[in-house]
């Protein structure tokens, strides 16, 4: 008997369990598809976050492949067309990555403070895509020589 009340405990439990994930399910279902979704909103959808996790894949790999291939294979176009990969690719990253911040912590403090939020991320990635953009078209090395430039000793005039 004690078997028994075991195995009908368990089986109580597990249909319970399963209730509450099919209706949890239902409604996350309801309220994503219910959530609107306007040209700010940069992490919405499946297609946001495939291309989220791609750019973070793309500059894990290309960001140490330019940086040490010597500077006689990159200087000129190849040096500056990398550079402005790099500065939409970050710019476009951080704005997405944001956008998810947005979503999980301003709600938390005011879900009127939202709107705002989405407005401020498109604004801070703009400003990183023109600022990176600036310093990938510079003559002296790009976004590969700024960043070399931090180790490198000041030069006297």
């Amino acid at each position: 008997t004690i078997t028994m009340l075991r195995t009908s405990t368990t089986s109580t439990v597990c249909r319970k369990a399963v209730t509450i994930a099919r209706r949890n399910l239902s409604n996350a279902s309801t309220t994503s598809s219910t959530r609107q979704s306007s040209a700010l909103a940069g992490d919405t959808g499946r297609k946001a976050t495939h291309l989220h996790h791609a750019m973070t894949s793309f500059l894990a790999i290309a960001a140490p492949i330019v940086m040490f291939t010597p500077d006689s294979y990159t200087d000129g176009m190849i040096n500056k067309g990398s550079g402005m990969l790099v500065a939409t690719t970050v710019s476009a990253h951080s704005w997405i990555g944001m956008n998810y911040v947005a979503t999980d912590y301003v709600p938390k403090v005011s879900k009127a403070l939202v709107g705002p939020a989405r407005v401020f991320n498109a604004a801070l990635g703009l400003v990183t895509f023109v600022g990176l953009s600036k310093i990938a078209l510079n003559d002296k090395g790009g976004v590969k020589g700024a960043i070399k430039g931090l180790w490198r000793p000041q030069q006297k005039e």
